[in-house]
């Protein structure tokens, strides 16, 4: 077929477009997806399950797949099914030419739980019970999002989630990104290597939908045996008084994961879902290199805090009563820093005073020891021609009241609560006080542990309901984000959302923390996880800038090899002054001047001062 001529029906009941075939099976319910040539890809289930809190969702009686055209270029498959939880859900397979979407829509009462897509469970008439997947036919999975262990492209039978959860635990560094672009690629080739994204065809699975739909915490490929589906976690929080619609997941033939992003991108962005471009193309010195104080305030302590617990067997155990990291969130550090730096020709335009400078986290107050002027400490800075950044740790309630919160079953605080408009004016009244020239003066913000969203289905919420999971984290930084340029236009606010749908939460998008090793427990090089971070955000945000990062370091010549390479992925920043904090190796001058070269081919590169 030629492109252009849509979906037709073939007389042996073959669905046809440009770049697939679908063929619709009854027992179980299926549509069978192949590529142009014929070669299967998956035998999607056309069951799913969409569990209440209450009740989960089985097919009790599974109807027949009908298919039928759609306008004059595409056709659907749809499946009915009574339903344990609702009073009617029906699965719908939109054939459009260059791609599958799936929805499920349900009607009925209730809280809405997990659910499942292309695979769900059912009671067939064959005597069959449990759950059904669709078949794997592909041999590796495109995840993109940073993960321990470093897998890029990983076998086609290992889980994988994508969403807001998770932190240094087992299992839980998934989230590096929150949200990464909730989108991966199923393959026909394996990877070689943990960095590996290997040529050869591709088919995109992503979610489409607005933002304020997203109330899911994350998704997950779950695959068993020589099967998968796609789970959606709820948590309780959706409440469906009538009718509901899932959003989509739509499926594309691809020619690499890289492609698969950039049209993941551009449907949502067609839908107007995300925005087209960065809000502002931003001031200079937004583009100016940064210095970090994490990995210097880490490296004084080597061994006491800050590393992926997976790796703390290699690192001398530190006293019970030995200083953190976050404890050298001071002042007189920071000058001492600034200034070891500066006597080596190594001049950030941009600080970040990282943490810990807040007395309690969700306050907007210096912690006085530490800090005693952080206002004068500020103007200092603005006089040696610099700009300040402060380290915001999203969703904790230290100092929150407790009606602003979202508590446990015990009525302890988890997280603040987005959906309590109280939290979100004293959110603004915070933040004019950081950026603003009647507060503290800084320029800009660096907001981290945004994968801390809270989750689950006991806790509650005294101030009621609102959005939740991803949705409720775009509402967080879109506060956030809209009080800091009320307070200063020119604030630069930099997070680590690499979805589409968060361009206009953020001027920049950082690479965040390196991890260490392959599933065989190989070291992978710093710089070639960054590149490929890096290329993710390209092909979902093209217009934001790159914050590069570059914490923790392994050893001093991986540190080198990210120095001579971070300026091509973006804005060049710099988490060491002193030594490295994994191995102890202390910065020579010749190292200090390899960032001082490094910057000042970058600056004269891109018209910097």
């Amino acid at each position: 077929m030629e492109a252009g001529v849509g979906v037709v029906l073939t007389s042996d009941g073959t669905l046809v477009g440009p770049h697939y075939r679908v063929v619709v099976l009854q027992a179980p319910p299926r549509a069978v997806l192949a590529d142009g040539q014929g070669r299967i890809w998956s035998q999607l289930s056309l069951l799913a399950s969409l569990d209440r809190v209450d009740v989960a969702d089985v097919s009790t009686t599974v109807g027949t797949p009908e298919v039928r055209q759609v306008g004059t270029s595409e056709m659907e498959v749809r499946l009915s099914c009574e339903s344990t939880a609702w009073s009617s859900r029906t699965v719908r397979l939109l054939c459009c030419e260059d791609r599958l979407e799936l929805t499920v829509t349900v009607r009925g009462r209730g809280y809405l739980g997990r659910v499942r897509l292309l695979g769900g469970a059912a009671l067939l008439p064959s005597g069959a019970t449990g759950t059904f997947r669709s078949s794997i036919e592909h041999r590796s999975v495109f995840v993109p999002t940073p993960t321990e262990p470093v897998q890029v492209v990983r076998p086609a039978t290992s889980a994988a989630a994508l969403g807001v959860l998770g932190d240094g635990s087992p299992g839980r560094v998934h989230a590096v990104f929150s949200p990464p672009p909730l989108c991966l690629a199923l393959g026909r080739p394996p990877a070689a290597g943990p960095l590996e994204v290997p040529e050869g065809e591709w088919l995109s699975l992503g979610v489409v939908g607005p933002v304020a739909a997203l109330g899911f915490t994350e998704v997950t490929y779950e695959p068993l045996d020589d099967g998968y589906l796609v789970a959606l976690d709820y948590d309780g929080h959706t409440a469906v008084d009538g009718e509901l619609q899932t959003p989509a997941l739509v499926l594309r033939p691809v020619t690499d994961p890289w492609e698969a992003l950039r049209r993941y991108r551009d449907d949502l962005v067609d839908a107007g879902y995300a925005p087209r471009a960065a809000v502002a193309a931003g001031p200079a010195w937004w583009r100016e290199p940064i210095f970090c104080g994490w990995g210097a305030q880490c490296a004084r302590v080597p061994g006491s805090t800050g590393l992926h617990p997976a790796h703390l067997s290699d690192l001398p155990v530190a006293p019970p009563d030995a200083p953190t990291a976050s404890d050298l969130s001071r002042a007189d550090v920071y000058d001492e820093l600034l200034g070891h730096l500066a006597a080596h020709g190594v001049v950030p335009g941009t600080v970040v005073v990282d943490d810990r400078w807040q007395a309690s986290y969700g306050t907007a107050e210096p912690d006085q020891e530490r800090w005693p002027d952080l206002r004068t400490w500020i103007e200092g800075r603005h006089r040696a021609g610099q700009r300040v950044l402060l380290w915001w740790k999203a969703w904790d309630p230290a100092g929150v009241p407790d009606a602003e919160c979202v508590l446990d079953p015990a009525g302890r605080p988890v997280a603040v609560d987005v959906g309590n408009p109280a939290y979100l004016e004293r959110l603004d009244h915070l933040v004019a006080y950081l950026l603003g020239s009647a507060g503290l003066d800084a320029d800009g913000l660096k907001i981290d542990f945004t994968q801390r969203s809270p989750s689950g289905s006991a806790v509650r919420r005294p101030g009621g309901g609102g959005p939740w999971g991803v949705a409720a984290l775009h509402v967080l930084l879109r506060r956030m984000y809209l009080a800091a340029k009320g307070a200063k236009s020119d604030a630069l606010v930099v997070t680590h959302t690499p979805h589409p749908s968060f361009g206009d939460v953020c001027d920049m998008v950082r690479l965040d923390d390196v991890l260490e090793r392959d599933p065989s427990g190989a070291h992978v090089s710093a710089a070639g996880q960054a590149a490929v971070r890096a290329a993710t955000v390209a092909a979902c945000l093209p217009t934001h800038l790159v914050d590069t990062d570059q914490w923790p370091m392994a050893s001093l010549a991986q540190w080198r090899e990210y120095v001579v390479q971070q300026t091509t992925w973006g804005v060049p920043a710099l988490y060491y002054a002193e030594r490295i904090d994994r191995s102890g190796e202390a910065l020579r001058d010749e190292d200090l001047a390899l960032v001082a070269s490094s910057w000042a081919a970058y600056r004269a590169r891109d018209g910097l001062r």
